[in-house]
């Protein structure tokens, strides 16, 4: 009987410790480890939990930019041309959901995607930023410049993936200087861009996505686009001569009416055109309106890139 009893109250401590050890167990398991931060963009702040991992992204750039960071969207929106991306990122992101235009995003098909990030634009989407908020958290990105690594770096910091994003930066920079050393004097030479649009043709400056690029690499440009602005819209044939550089690179936006391309052949073939310097030289080139201009992201840059090694080689 005496042994009994001594042995009860043993059994009956291992009992409460085991109980302790399951509450204690179930507690940790109930509390996962959660990394919260705080993103300030173009409508105030952010509190994203976790790393986003179902991303819906509203700009054509931010579309290459998650691509660029090892990120497939579950939403995007449509390309500006393409059935419905763009041909250089076709691959990537194939069986990504439409979520419509940059303007206007359709809102409904982005909730149904049910994401834990969205990305937007202030001048695209500022409309509906509350809508978006109320679906998931929303950062929104100021406006759409020439020069895309502003944006970038805020998107990489809504990812959680900013040491990523300097990688990415990192190499786009040494890319840049390393092409600089290649073409040494051909820097001098005056670059000039040209877009023709269904009614409106266009003499791009420095603030534009392919300026901004010319003035990384040193380019020199002609004194009528050496300018810190955008454009010149709504060009008239009595502006032509401003075109004129050593080298002239022009990009055409066709909506598929083929009304783009009748005002290209138009242009390139007036005789104002023909006679310009680097016309009478063979030192012009038509390149992709989504690379040299429209796609406006990190992955159309290094295509541009592209171009310019090949063109400037010849």
């Amino acid at each position: 009987m005496k042994k009994w009893l001594l042995f009860i109250p043993a059994v009956l401590m291992l009992f409460l410790a085991a109980c302790g050890n399951k509450e204690e167990s179930s507690s940790t398991a109930a509390e996962p480890e959660t990394d919260t931060y705080t993103v300030e963009h173009a409508m105030g702040t952010t509190e994203i939990t976790g790393t986003p991992e179902k991303v819906v992204i509203l700009t054509n750039e931010g579309t290459e930019a998650l691509l660029a960071l090892g990120v497939k969207p579950v939403g995007a929106v449509q390309s500006w041309t393409g059935d419905p991306w763009y041909d250089h990122i076709a691959a990537d992101i194939e069986g990504v959901e439409v979520v419509g235009m940059e303007d206007p995003v359709n809102v409904e098909a982005v909730a149904k995607l049910q994401p834990d990030l969205i990305i937007g634009n202030k001048m695209r989407q500022e409309a509906i930023y509350e809508q978006l908020s109320a679906i998931a958290p929303t950062v929104f990105s100021e406006t759409l410049k020439g020069n895309w690594k502003e944006n970038f770096e805020l998107y990489a910091k809504a990812l959680n993936k900013e040491e990523e994003g300097k990688q990415v930066l990192a190499e786009y920079d040494s890319r840049i200087e390393d092409m600089k050393t290649t073409f040494g004097d051909k820097l001098s030479q005056e670059v000039s861009m040209v877009r023709f649009m269904a009614g409106d043709t266009r003499i791009y400056h420095k603030d534009s996505f392919s300026g901004v690029i010319l003035e990384q690499l040193g380019f020199a440009r002609p004194a009528e686009q050496d300018k810190p602005d955008f454009a010149e819209t709504n060009a008239t044939k009595e502006r032509i001569p401003a075109m004129d550089g050593d080298v002239i690179f022009y990009f055409t936006y066709d909506t598929g009416d083929g009304e783009a391309l009748k005002a290209e052949e138009e242009w390139v073939n007036d005789p104002l055109f023909q006679n310009l310097k680097a016309a009478k030289a063979g030192n012009v080139h038509k390149v992709d309106d989504a690379i040299w201009n429209t796609a406006g992201g990190v992955l159309a840059a290094h295509k541009m890139l592209d171009d310019l090694e090949k063109y400037m080689a010849e």
